[in-house]
């Protein structure tokens, strides 16, 4: 059974329940819950790993009414697994009056010094409990039946197993399935990047081991997952590397869901801790804060577009570049945040390439600083229905000013007039492009546009392609003639519809 049919059907049995108020409600029960079972999943892995494993959802204390509590173990397997096991009010109580608080309230314990075998295992228990805890600061049980929620859970228990690895490419549909449910509930500039984008774009900038690698607007993490992905494919050969890999990654994201969404998906990929993934806004900070130390090989991100952001932010950015527009500030941030040499494929839409003003000194400040080398059109339905927004993929690499800028078109495949459910994009697609990627010539997809010319026409990057097949022009003899007998049809039917109204008007008076 797809994901997404089993997250709707857990959806419907919410829909009884007299405490889940509305689907952000019901979607943020859902993952505090998906959590729960996809960490007990990849626990079976971490206990066949490391020889001293330790559940860091095993004799937890925390602070209530002034005393200490304890829980001995609160693992999924011990209460949730056994679709015979605790229900009804038991379950409930144990939810709201045990789960939740310690959960929430853990003391995660000391830092421990030292490289023994032992102070590496504390430590690593100590930021597995933190994690716990941030996933669950911002986490509510809000169901009032124990036996709705023990059916919820027994689905759960049924049909998700990350442990799988084919599966666990399926985490988008989770996503997909999730941004469909809130859609129209304040969310605007979130949608969900189809993985052949994602895959695409991480192909073509080739991360490597040892680089940073960070998506400042991090979603689920769908970037970040193609290249977990892509560099254990091509370079992780043993633990050290797997090591250094998750050291590596980056990822922000400033509303609580998609956040544990990120954290949850890191967890399906492998990563053991991803303390990397930050509850944060990305541009709440000064930009002239950003230190060499901060910056980073590889920018991979779809940043929201079509949102505006909070008072007071644009004020971290310079005079000449404030403005409110997220997908703007995302750019200016982007630049700021990559090494010289460092490479970036950034998602955004048609706007920021017509653009005036203020999007005027943003992409002279790229085409300065970076070597802006492609840009790939999308068509229309890539998010739909997200959005009907014509979208770009912007290739950049920092340290060296733009030349000329390479644009290639992208089709749709043959027969399809859009993307749908049913027919959705595939990374097969994207072979034109990669056969083009290193031998780059002239085709009626690809065209390329010199500095000089962005120049004379003020920085406009939305250049339509000159070599498409239907851009060619008809001879003129008989481009006349057919606006002649346009122009003769238009006139036959005005005297058709006056004869018409002419006799209406003769019958009326008779």
């Amino acid at each position: 059974m797809a994901l997404s049919t089993t997250i709707k059907s857990i959806q419907d049995i919410m829909r009884k329940d007299t405490g889940v108020d509305g689907d952000a409600q019901r979607i943020g029960q859902l993952v505090w819950l998906l959590f729960l079972k996809i960490w007990d999943d990849r626990e079976q892995e971490l206990e066949l790993i490391e020889d001293d494993y330790v559940s860091p959802l095993t004799d937890i204390t925390w602070q209530e009414g002034g005393e200490t509590r304890k829980a001995d173990d609160l693992r999924w397997k011990t209460w949730a697994a056994d679709p015979e096991g605790i229900t009804g009010d038991g379950l409930l109580d144990f939810a709201d009056k045990q789960l939740f608080p310690a959960l929430k309230g853990m003391e995660v314990g000391p830092q421990v010094e030292g490289n023994n075998k032992a102070a590496k295992a504390a430590r690593r228990l100590r930021q597995r409990r933190l994690l716990v805890r941030g996933v669950f600061e911002d986490s509510y049980q809000y169901m009032k039946s124990g036996t709705l929620l023990r059916q919820v859970i027994n689905k759960l228990q049924a049909d998700v197993d990350f442990n799988d690895a084919t599966k666990r490419h399926l985490f988008g549909d989770l996503y997909e399935q999730i941004l469909k449910d809130l859609q129209g509930a304040g969310n605007a500039g979130e949608y969900y990047t189809p993985r052949a984008v994602t895959q695409f774009a991480v192909d073509m900038i080739n991360p490597k081991l040892g680089e940073t690698v960070l998506d400042p607007a991090c979603g689920t993490g769908g970037f970040l997952a193609c290249t977990i992905e892509h560099i254990r494919r091509n370079e992780v050969e043993t633990p050290q590397q797997e090591a250094q890999l998750q050291n590596s990654l980056r990822g922000v994201e400033k509303k609580p869901l998609p956040h544990l969404l990120c954290v949850t998906n890191m967890i399906v990929h492998g990563i053991d801790v991803p303390t990397g993934i930050a509850h944060d806004n990305t541009l709440s900070s000064p930009l002239r804060d950003i230190s060499q130390r901060d910056r980073v090989d590889v920018v991979l991100t779809n940043p929201p577009f079509g949102g505006m952001e909070e008072d007071g932010i644009e004020n971290n950015f310079p005079t000449e570049f404030r403005t409110r527009e997220t997908a703007d500030l995302f750019l200016v941030f982007i630049i700021e945040m990559l090494k010289q040499g460092g490479r970036a494929a950034v998602v955004l839409p048609d706007g920021t390439l017509f653009g005036e003003g203020v999007k005027t000194r943003i992409k002279e400040k790229l085409l300065t600083e970076c070597n802006l080398h492609t840009i790939v059109r999308l068509p229309k339905g890539v998010f739909a229905p997200y959005t009907s927004i014509k979208t770009n993929v912007l290739f950049f690499e920092k340290g060296k000013p733009t030349k000329e800028v390479w644009y290639y078109e992208h089709p749709y495949p043959e027969g399809y007039k859009s993307y749908s459910k049913t027919k959705p994009m595939r990374i097969e697609e994207f072979e034109p492009e990669k056969a083009w990627w290193g031998n780059r010539v002239e085709n009626e997809r690809a065209w390329n546009v010199t500095i000089d010319q962005f120049r004379e026409r003020g920085f406009n990057l939305d250049i339509s392609n000159p070599n498409a097949p239907e851009a060619g022009h008809d001879d003129p003899d008989e481009l006349l003639n057919k606006f002649h007998k346009e122009r003769e049809a238009a006139t036959a039917l005005r005297e058709q519809l006056r004869q018409v109204l002419e006799s209406a008007l003769s019958g009326e008076q008779a």
